[in-house]
């Protein structure tokens, strides 16, 4: 490796973000930069990064794919008895993070965590791929498995039992929401001032938005 990791920086200078532009809505000014997101042509625009907290204390942090959003909130969808699902069943609070370095820009969400209602996953696990239903079947998600040939043998057993029937979403598995107290949008700016704009939720329920230093 010639380069040192300490050296490695880019000079950000696309575009900045001012409170006169922001939409007072945080919902809405996130509509915008994921479409201009998905306008970029990113691989997966709506990967972001959720982190929990175990019950010691720990934080844990992965990649997981947005489904949906709207006022309500951001939602994903996953196997409740996973890792993130144990941990979020007994500390339901998570922080999202999106990374768009195209265009120079990330957005930090915080908020409690609720089940979406099961006709919701319903709907979600019904319009899945066939393969990845039964993926969602075959898989103990998190759990110690012997190998991957045990996997694949559990995939084929299941492609067998449900050749010709409906593939019934598993009770463990389903989609939860991200309900956000707080939304930080940033932009990345020369000389490193970048511009951050935090959207904090007031006790009576409005969006307080302020800029923070960088």
């Amino acid at each position: 490796m010639d380069q040192s990791i300490a050296d490695l920086r880019q000079n950000y200078t696309l575009a900045g973000l001012s409170l006169a532009d922001a939409n007072p809505n945080p919902f809405l000014q996130f509509r915008l930069w994921f479409d201009q997101a998905l306008c970029a042509g990113l691989l997966e625009p709506n990967a972001m990064t959720i982190a929990t907290v175990d019950a010691e204390g720990k934080p844990k942090a992965r990649m997981v794919l947005l489904k949906d959003f709207d006022e309500r909130g951001f939602v994903f969808f996953t196997n409740y008895d996973s890792a993130k699902g144990q941990q979020l069943a007994q500390n339901p609070w998570a922080a999202l993070v999106f990374w768009w370095d195209v265009l120079e820009r990330q957005v930090r969400i915080e908020g409690k965590v609720e089940k979406v209602s099961p006709q919701d996953s319903d709907a979600y696990f019904a319009s899945r791929p066939l393969l990845s239903r039964l993926g969602a079947l075959a898989s103990p998600q998190s759990q110690v498995v012997e190998s991957r040939e045990v996997l694949e043998q559990r995939l084929e057993l299941l492609k067998e039992k449900y050749r010709d029937q409906e593939i019934p979403r598993p009770p463990h598995w389903g989609g939860l929401r991200v309900v956000p107290d707080l939304m930080e949008f940033w932009c990345g700016r020369p000389s490193r001032l970048h511009d951050r704009l935090r959207y904090r939720l007031s006790v009576e329920g409005t969006w307080v938005i302020e800029r923070l230093s960088p």
